[in-house]
């Protein structure tokens, strides 16, 4: 080969490289895959729940019989139960350690319920007569504290605080000589606690399941009409209020960016 062919040769190759590099130059890098979301507890959340309530509610009678001249007592227990349903928002704050991590939360509920039951009681030589209480909860709700343990998405928790319910009854009072009823609204306030597991099915949405036991408390000496009563005669009614309810329900979570502490220390 002479020396001005090899030249030329060596020019073919080097244009060649030359457009093979700027093709190469010219396509763009291919663009990384977005990183998964790490999950975490943190953030503000509602939902709504559904369930079943039982309560068990002791009425005391006391009173004076103006026939005898006697005072006298009576007791009878009532179990209302019924369909427990409403809604809920709340704030979850998770703080990391290996292997999972503890929540602590704070959470707000109301329920509409239709817990409701109707018991009587004989009152014993007072007038040969009966009392008969009918009663129910329209309403029920609480503010509660929350600490859990997470293992990624499965959160085991414990909830405990205040709770506050509303509650109706209606007393008919009847003897062979005279009939009557007084009704009355009471709202009381106790407190609540419990514990429940909930499950992130996606970043954002969780379903749970809870039990919960709720002390109100006594509802004392409610001095029944006096106009439903013979002359000189007394009536009233003290009771007291517990409950336990399950439920289950969903949440949504909104998405936060706080950061949360390390404890891999401990």
């Amino acid at each position: 080969m002479s020396y001005k062919a090899s030249l030329a040769c060596a020019g073919a190759f080097a244009a060649a490289a030359s457009l093979a590099s700027s093709a190469f130059a010219a396509e763009p890098a291919p663009t990384p895959p977005p990183p998964v979301p790490i999950f975490t507890w943190t953030g503000l959340y509602l939902g709504g729940q559904i369930g079943y309530g039982w309560r068990n509610d002791n009425i005391y009678y006391t009173g004076f019989d103006p026939a005898t001249g006697n005072p006298f007592s009576a007791s009878v227990s009532s179990s209302p139960s019924g369909v427990i349903g409403g809604a809920h928002v709340g704030f979850n704050y998770q703080i990391d350690k290996p292997g999972g991590g503890f929540v602590l939360g704070l959470e707000g509920s109301v329920d509409g319920t239709s817990l409701s039951n109707t018991v009587a009681a004989g009152l014993g030589a007072f007038e040969g007569g009966s009392v008969t209480a009918s009663t129910n909860t329209d309403i029920q709700g609480s503010i509660r504290g929350r600490f859990g343990i997470a293992w990624d998405r499965l959160l085991a928790y414990a909830t405990g605080g205040v709770a506050f319910g509303g509650f109706n009854t209606n007393y008919a009072i009847s003897a062979p000589a005279f009939f009557g009823s007084s009704s009355f609204s009471n709202t009381r306030v106790g407190w609540t606690a419990g514990g429940g597991i909930d499950y992130a099915v996606t970043n954002n949405w969780s379903v749970f399941a809870e039990y919960r036991y709720t002390d109100f408390g006594t509802l004392g000496n409610t001095q029944l009409a006096a106009a439903a009563l013979p002359a000189g005669g007394a009536l009233s009614v003290s009771r007291t209020l517990s409950q336990s309810q399950v439920q289950v329900g969903f949440s949504y979570k909104f998405d936060m960016s706080l950061p949360a502490p390390d404890l891999s220390m401990f």
